[in-house]
């Protein structure tokens, strides 16, 4: 049988942790392991202490991992395992596993199978050969936490996602089999999470041994905030607050850090020193005397004066024959250069002013290629050109950063919405490409509609639904303003622009991020309805990705995140930013007032000119408290766009208190103001951040 010592309490919380573990899958394991006892005094006790005693050390030095044996023959011979967590320190590392060696002696005497585990190491020690066995997966033990989490559906479906991503990153994408991750449930709730195997196991058995770790997590959760389930060669574990070395887990996920410079210094060291012998030999040999010439010995025959003669014609000679032969050598290598260099300049020239005629024609068709996959129609130029009216200025909508919006209308009636993009712009070229790949493929009620496209003649035409009521910045400031928008639909407005953005970041086949939330990219139907619109900026996530450095920051400021805005940080929390900012426009039109008004207790005055009855005027400041919890200057702080809906409809849900906005500074103008408004001019529409 197999002597099992249970690991001591967690420090600083005794009582958080209880033991859960069911005992048949331990005798599962132990059926495998022979000869349980050992003579005390005796040569196998002999082997146990000096392995034993070499285990802490050989841990330390190798990543926290080791196993080594000691004795001639079975069966007195001893096998020794230790694993470290692979994010904690080398001291940390070889203190815990001597004193797990001691444990292991205090608390299993005589017995020659036995195994114990800390919260930073566990230590196996046998007689006969365990390393690189897969357990078959048989659950050793299960702490569970004592605190419950809350929203367990949504807590169990977050775990879920993590220990899938965790068991993947430790088998199959670290070099020392270890995984650490965070994962958001809701507002300043998280779930940081670890899965890790022994070294001694393969990659397929390592996956294997933490999927059925992960498995037995539904059986023992009780939806509890915290859970660990250890087999015999891996381990997962989970809780609601940070319990792992963020640095060190970094580094050993990247199978980098202070361990292994060490080693790459010293094989640095040792690498360099056959180079450095070689140089000190050609030093040596360059300082060695010339031998002499014999014909110096001719000059002691002649007289004093011939020597001087001789010697004034000599040196007039050399120098001839120096100024002659360095200008034959001049001759020889210039010439063929200069040739060279003017016949490569012509050719460069013809090469450009070729290529500079056929780039427009080959980069244009290159596109259409490139979209010809898409589900979108490839209309005919003259059709479009028809409908509009060969794009009058009376059918003219509007100008956006990227070229004019056109209305028209199709043989069949249809009414149709042609923007006309700039050929010559890179910009304008990069929106076709967006909005062709990625918005075609987009289903959505709150999402406009693309129904196709035109690459024909240098035109570049977007063929899109008409709505007609425009946009929503002439609804809030243009010459419609007069027309007042009630409550109810103003709800509506900001409702279906929540519903669109979680379906782009969160439901859809593809996970984006629009870069350019504002009322003029927020178009109007006959019934109110909003639609997102422009996908030309449009960012495109992986599905285990959520944040992407850009090099070039595009949007509009006032409604640009501060991180993006500073560091070039987009994340789906960028638009969450944007959706609070069109929030407190569409409810009080003067959102750099809002956070001074909401401080100071008076926020209702904001609201008296919006019609509403008392019902009504509570959801307002509902709106306008999630609007800015959206607008927090951490992103870490803002919701998700499910929690916004979440918040939006389930009204007596208690909200968090809003952190105070970065655009908003008593005294003072906004910050994002200070910056300059040419980040990318082709795609930026000037907006105003002072109240309108």
């Amino acid at each position: 049988m197999v002597c099992v010592v249970d690991r001591p309490a967690l420090p600083g919380t005794p009582a958080a942790w209880a033991l859960k573990k069911k005992k048949t899958d331990i005798a599962t394991q132990e059926e495998k392991l022979l000869d349980a006892n050992y003579t005390l005094d005796g040569t196998f006790q002999a082997n146990l202490d000096a392995i034993l005693s070499s285990l802490p050390a050989a841990a330390a030095a190798s990543w926290g991992f080791a196993k080594n044996t000691t004795g001639a023959a079975a069966p007195d011979q001893a096998y020794g395992l230790p694993q470290c967590r692979r994010d904690v320190s080398a001291p940390l590392c070889s203190s815990c596993v001597e004193k797990m060696a001691q444990k292991l002696r205090d608390g299993c005497p005589g017995r020659k199978n036995a195994i114990i585990f800390s919260e930073t190491c566990m230590l196996r020690h046998s007689n006969v050969s365990f390393f690189g066995e897969p357990d078959g997966g048989h659950l050793l033990k299960y702490y569970t936490a004592v605190l419950n989490a809350t929203e367990p559906e949504l807590f169990a479906t977050r775990l879920d996602a993590l220990m899938s991503s965790l068991k993947t990153k430790a088998a199959y994408g670290s070099p020392l089999m270890f995984a650490a991750n965070v994962t958001d449930v809701a507002p300043l709730v998280k779930i940081y999470g670890v899965a890790q195997c022994t070294g001694d196991l393969g990659r397929d058995d390592c996956y294997k041994c933490l999927d059925r770790a992960a498995a037995y997590i539904p059986s023992y959760w009780e939806t509890k905030q915290g859970g660990q389930s250890i087999l015999w060669s891996c381990f997962v574990r989970f809780e609601a607050s940070l319990f792992y070395n963020a640095s060190g887990a970094e580094e050993a996920c990247a199978g980098s850090g202070a361990w292994s410079r060490v080693d790459q210094q010293q094989t640095r060291k040792h690498r360099s020193m056959p180079a450095d012998l070689v140089e000190q030999a050609l030093v040596r040999r360059s300082r060695t005397p010339a031998a002499s010439d014999s014909r110096a010995c001719n000059v002691l025959a002649l007289t004093p004066l011939d020597i001087v003669r001789r010697a004034r014609i000599g040196i007039l000679a050399n120098k001839f024959i120096i100024v002659l032969k360095r200008l034959k050598t001049a001759l020889l290598v210039s010439v063929p250069v200069a040739v060279t260099l003017l016949v490569l300049l012509f050719v460069a020239v013809y090469v450009c002013k070729k290529n500079r005629k056929l780039h427009k024609h080959v980069q244009i068709a290159s596109n259409n290629e490139e979209m010809g996959s898409s589900d979108s129609l490839q209309y005919d130029l003259n059709t479009l050109r028809a409908a509009t009216d060969n794009f009058s200025e009376q059918n003219k909508l509007g100008q956006g950063g990227f070229g004019p919006v056109y209305k028209g209308k199709l043989p069949n009636g249809q009414n149709i919405a042609v923007k006309r993009l700039s050929t010559t712009s890179q910009q304008g070229q990069a929106e076709m490409k967006n909005e062709v790949v990625l918005v075609a493929k987009l289903q959505h009620k709150n999402l406009v509609r693309l129904f196709g496209y035109c690459i024909e003649k240098h035109e570049m035409l977007l063929v899109y639904e008409f709505l007609r009521n425009k946009s929503l910045d002439k609804i809030l400031y243009g010459p419609a303003r007069q027309q007042e928008l009630s409550w109810t639909q103003r709800y509506s407005i900001i409702e279906g622009i929540g519903r669109g953005l979680m379906y782009l970041h969160e439901d859809s086949r593809l996970k984006i991020i629009h870069r350019d939330l504002k009322p003029g990219n927020i178009l109007l139907d006959a019934d109110m309805n909003p639609k997102i619109s422009d996908f030309g900026l449009a960012k495109l996530l992986t599905i285990d990705s959520s944040v992407k450095n850009t090099r070039h920051n595009a949007g509009t400021y006032g409604y640009m995140a501060p991180e993006y805005a500073m560091q070039g940080i987009v994340s789906a929390k960028s638009d969450v930013f944007s959706y609070g900012v069109l929030v407190l426009e569409i409810i009080t039109r003067r959102r750099p007032q809002v956070w001074r008004h909401w401080h100071q207790g008076n926020v209702t005055q904001l609201v008296d000119d919006c019609p509403a009855d008392e019902h009504g005027k509570q959801e307002m400041l509902r709106c306008i408290h999630i609007g800015l919890l959206c607008v927090q200057d951490d992103a870490q702080l803002r919701p998700r766009m499910a929690a916004v809906i979440h918040m939006l409809k389930s009204r007596p849900m208690t909200l968090a208190s809003p952190s105070e906005p970065l655009f908003e500074v008593p005294g003072e103008r906004p910050r994002v103001a200070a910056l300059e408004p040419s980040v990318n001019k082709a795609s930026i529409s000037h907006s105003e951040v002072e109240p309108r």
